[in-house]
């Protein structure tokens, strides 16, 4: 076999395994059998005839469909029936020869991403884990917050159809998203199908296309999806191949249509949903709570409520149970479908513990009402507030929950917004010469295209700079406000901005292969890879709901047998009562009393009160998630543009070097810098304005440049006024022979040194005066490290700048570990390496560039004045862009995780002291018994409490406000 340069042995292999594999696939089918391929790593292998030794054994073995091994790279393919033999076993078969076998490396691995309807808690999340645990599927990862599924399966084994029904099993909606490399799409609407045969004849031109991996069809929208290989062809081939199928010119009109988009329809809908049950559920609950706990406190207006109809059954208690039963089984249905699926997969998530508290109070006070409805002497009392108030309320938390976790995804969009929609694509003539210029959509851009980028717009495609030169704004990658300057030959990325200067670019990467769309991919896998907290309140449902089931069982039981067998005297039971209603009675008590209903309130009332005390102070704080993982911060990595620093170059310094005086510098150089889109030459203008400000001199509106010529990374030229003016870098002045005194080396080397940019004017062939140009640190930043080392925090900088500037930096900040000349993915490595050492990181930034980072990171904080990107891939948004408020965002979550243990306190102290009170344990002794709706009542006071320990955090203070403070009282003092 012959290979060329460009193609590794490596490569030819597998293909040529590639190549018999399709080959035989047939032959397999006809067998019956189901064949799998393997690559194995073979080490020991010296020569050729190690090859051939390998193949001869391995291929002599039953089941063994094909065998090919390269000694120069160590790799053996290997296709078999996995009915005969085994991966492991051909392991063995080679390593009994000698060898070592370092690793299997599966080829029969297929991804997808499922999209999860119905997810409300990290014990959902795991609740679907679990049900994908199927025969052939390898790796599961559920992302709550995304709402998907990443599934790494054997599609010899398990198929899509098997997941979806796995998942729905489990009691959650599922949809496919994607499956396998499916990821080029092009979504078409042709117009002219008017009929079945119309139809069969696009499927079948486009399915004989070559690169045309699945087509559907929507015949009744008139709408097709394409899934093709970019590699073999392209979305106007493919368009163009659907007008060419026409029997008649212009019959199928054939244009691109949007795809709505799942996962915002999905949260709509569920917003929708949440909103609706809980205006219904107040409907019905309100009157619930007056006739219960308002208008009886009124007597003249609440008298007729305890009116008599029948018995001891009064008005008010058949109100009250008319009202409650629709929010207890049509509103609250969904509690009981979610205890149910959660319970036949062996986990009590928040449903379940619902649906026991409000069924307990429920039927106790329909049993109330029957009671009271045969007897005349019945003592007890309904507590139907509990029950539909109860649920009211989960209805709004779930409400808000839904509108806070639908912001999340929007990160994605606002990445794959970054590119133009539209791009001017330039066809040629054999000679190369151009012959039309078209406007198209960026989704019809092919591989090979040649597009012209004008200045100003947007770079649409990943390609390579064919002619022209430019600079290039590329922040949305490196985060570095400077353009980078290109030419013939230079790469240029999609959705960077073309600052000045005509460039053609030839395409090399378009649809999902380009870098933006990688960085989406990266994004979303970020989010997906982070691990679930487990909740508080899901670990101690876990034991607790099962053993308070328990101890009511045997409350209810020990006193109905004392009662049965006469262990205790009759005048205990009150009258209107018999044995059997005191010990229901008993359990009831036990079942309500430790029913942990105001577990479910201690923490998203804590974090509702927090994030709204958080925003009040410029702190937006998405969540309770964020909240949690907040606290145990012990590393706070901060980006340097933008984020440490201003964001924007600044003139620190200036200094004349011969007669023409610093005005008159700074005028012409502005002059000459004002035609140039460069940040430092906007940085000399503003300086210029900002001096005749300062000394309320007039500029002179007249110095007009002409013959402005740029020099690409070095700096700009013109003539003003007469003058010939040179303004950029040394570079430049050496290139026009211009010569740099000692004292101009001085100032350049001490600017420098203090990282920053020394920018030199020449007037008429000599240097006249020199700018100090730098991105200023924000003046709150040393005092913000500061104080995160005092409370025990470790700050690190990391930026895509050179390690001089970045040096420079981070010792004005007070930071002492750097990463320099760091790109997207190096960042987000960054993280994964502290988090690897248990530490838990926080990533503070404000570019597109660091929304990888911040996805990475256990809390993202995003710079308020940063990109939307940035700001929607964060959990915690500083709105103020004031470094200040993440030492804030970090104090105010450990305060809200001291509540949030002060709550749980409260929620199960009441439980605890009173369940041996609601059990009986007193009444032997002091005649006291705790009747349900006592408990009822105690039940509502730890509510109560909860929420108003919750309530304490509106008294919060910012920290270093009140450092600053108490630092003002000592100094007035001294």
């Amino acid at each position: 076999m012959d290979f060329n340069g460009e193609t590794t042995l490596k490569e030819a292999l597998l293909e040529s395994s590639e190549n018999v594999t399709n080959n035989k696939a047939q032959d397999h089918q006809r067998d019956g059998f189901k064949s799998r391929k393997v690559t194995l790593k073979i080490g020991g292998m010296t020569c050729a005839s190690c090859a051939t030794s390998i193949e001869s054994a391995v291929g002599a073995k039953e089941g063994i469909e094909s065998i090919m091994v390269s000694p120069l790279e160590g790799l053996a393919v290997i296709l078999y029936k996995r009915e005969f033999i085994n991966a492991k076993r051909i392991k063995e078969i080679i390593e009994d020869m000698g060898y070592q076998v370092d690793d299997i490396q599966d080829q029969n691995i297929a991804v997808c991403r499922i999209r999860i309807k119905g997810m409300a808690c990290t014990s959902c999340s795991e609740s679907v884990e679990r049900a994908l645990l199927i025969n052939g599927v390898k790796k599961a990862v559920v992302g709550l917050a995304l709402e998907e599924a990443k599934i790494h399966f054997d599609p010899n084994i398990t198929n899509l159809d098997c997941l979806i029904e796995a998942i729905e099993d489990a009691g959650f909606g599922a949809d496919l998203i994607s499956s396998g490399d499916d990821v080029n799409k092009v979504y078409v609407k042709v117009e002219g199908i008017n009929s079945p045969n119309d139809a069969i004849l696009v499927r079948s031109i486009l399915e004989a296309m070559e690169g045309i991996n699945h087509v559907e069809m929507d015949t009744v929208g008139q709408k097709v999806t394409v899934t093709y290989d970019p590699d073999l062809t392209g979305p106007r081939f493919i368009i163009r191949c659907i007008e060419d199928a026409a029997h008649s010119p212009n019959h199928f009109l054939v244009s691109l249509f949007s795809p709505p988009k799942p996962r915002e329809m999905e949260r709509q809908h569920q917003v929708r949903v949440y909103r609706n049950q809980f205006l219904w559920s107040c409907l019905f609950s309100f009157p619930v709570f007056l006739f219960s706990m308002v208008l009886p406190m009124f007597p003249p207006y609440g008298n007729w409520l305890f009116n008599k109809l029948c018995n001891d059954l009064s008005i008010g208690m058949l109100l009250r149970c008319l009202f409650c039963s629709p929010v207890q089984f049509i509103i609250g249905w969904r509690f009981y479908t979610g205890s149910y699926h959660a319970l036949r997969q062996g986990s009590s998530n928040m449903d379940v513990l619902v649906a026991m508290g409000t069924n307990a109070a429920y039927f106790y006070s329909l049993y109330v009402v029957l009671k009271s409805l045969t007897s005349s002497s019945f003592e007890g009392q309904d507590f139907f507030e509990t029950s539909a108030m109860l649920i009211s309320f989960i209805l709004l938390g779930k409400y808000l929950e839904v509108i806070a976790k639908g912001k999340t995804s929007v990160a994605l969009e606002k990445l794959a917004e970054l590119a133009p929609e539209t791009a001017s694509l330039l066809m040629f003539d054999k000679c190369g010469n151009i012959i039309e210029e078209t406007e198209i959509s960026t989704q019809l851009l092919q591989r090979n295209d040649v597009i012209k980028i004008v200045p100003g717009t947007k770079v649409p495609v990943d390609g390579i700079v064919a002619s022209g030169n430019s600079y290039v704004n590329e922040s949305m990658m490196t985060g570095e406000a400077t353009p980078i300057a290109k030419g013939p030959g230079d790469k240029v990325i999609g959705g960077t901005v073309n600052e000045n200067g005509c460039i053609l670019v030839k395409a090399t990467h378009v649809g999902s292969e380009t870098a933006l769309s990688q960085m989406v991919q990266l994004v979303e896998a970020a989010q997906l890879a982070k691990a679930p907290v487990q909740k508080l309140a899901d670990k101690i449902s876990r034991f607790f709901v099962p053993t308070v089931v328990v101890l009511a069982l045997v409350t209810w039981l020990a006193w109905l047998i004392t009662g049965v067998a006469h262990l205790y005297p009759r005048s205990w039971i009150p009258r209107g009562m018999d044995e059997f209603e005191l010990a229901l009675q008993f359990g009831i008590s036990v079942l309500v009393i430790a029913c942990p209903c105001a577990l479910g309130l201690a923490t998203p009332t804590a974090v509702m009160v927090a994030t709204g005390k958080g925003a009040s102070q410029g702190v937006l704080i998405k969540g309770g998630s964020a909240l949690e993982k907040a606290h145990k911060v012990k590393a706070v990595v901060f980006d340097k543009t933008g984020t440490l620093t201003v964001g924007k170059p600044e003139v620190i310094h200036s200094r004349p070097f011969s007669s023409f005086s610093l005005q008159e510098v700074c005028d012409l150089a502005a002059a000459a810098e004002a035609y140039s889109e460069h940040p430092i030459s906007k940085a000399v203008v503003e300086y210029a304005d900002k001096l005749h400000s300062k000394y309320g001199s007039t500029k002179d509106r007249t110095m007009d440049a002409k013959d402005f010529k740029v020099h690409p990374g070095a700096g700009v030229g013109a003539v003003v006024c007469g003058e010939v003016v040179l303004v950029g870098n040394k570079r430049l002045m050496l290139a026009s022979n211009i010569p740099i005194s000692r004292e101009v080396e001085n100032y350049a080397a001490e600017t420098e040194k203090l990282a920053r940019t020394c920018v030199l004017v020449a007037l008429n062939g000599e240097i006249s005066g020199a700018f100090s140009v730098s991105d200023p640190v924000k003046p709150e930043a040393g005092q913000v490290v500061s104080f995160l080392r005092s409370m025990g925090i470790t700050s690190i900088m990391v930026t895509g700048d050179n390690q001089a500037t970045a040096t420079a930096i981070s010792r004005e900040a007070g930071i002492d570990t750097v990463f320099a000349e760091t790109n997207p993915t190096g960042k987000a490595e960054i993280i994964k390496d502290l988090q690897g050492r248990g530490w838990t990181v926080a990533m503070v930034g404000d570019g597109i560039n660091d929304s990888l980072a911040l996805a990475a990171a256990d809390v993202g904080m995003a710079i308020g004045a940063g990109t939307n990107v940035a700001i929607e891939a964060a959990d915690v948004v500083l709105m103020k862009s004031n470094l200040e408020d993440v030492v804030t965002a970090i104090d105010l979550s450990r305060k809200t995780l001291s509540r949030i243990q002060m709550n749980y306190v409260c929620a199960l102290g009441y439980n605890v002291l009173a369940m041996p009170v609601a059990a009986g344990v007193l009444f032997p002794f002091t005649g006291i018994r705790l009747p349900p709706w006592l408990a009822g009542v105690c039940m509502a006071a730890s509510s109560v409490s909860v929420v108003c320990s919750s309530l304490l955090l509106q008294s919060y203070k910012k920290p270093l406000q009140l450092n600053n403070l108490l630092d003002s009282v000592e100094q007035g003092e001294v």
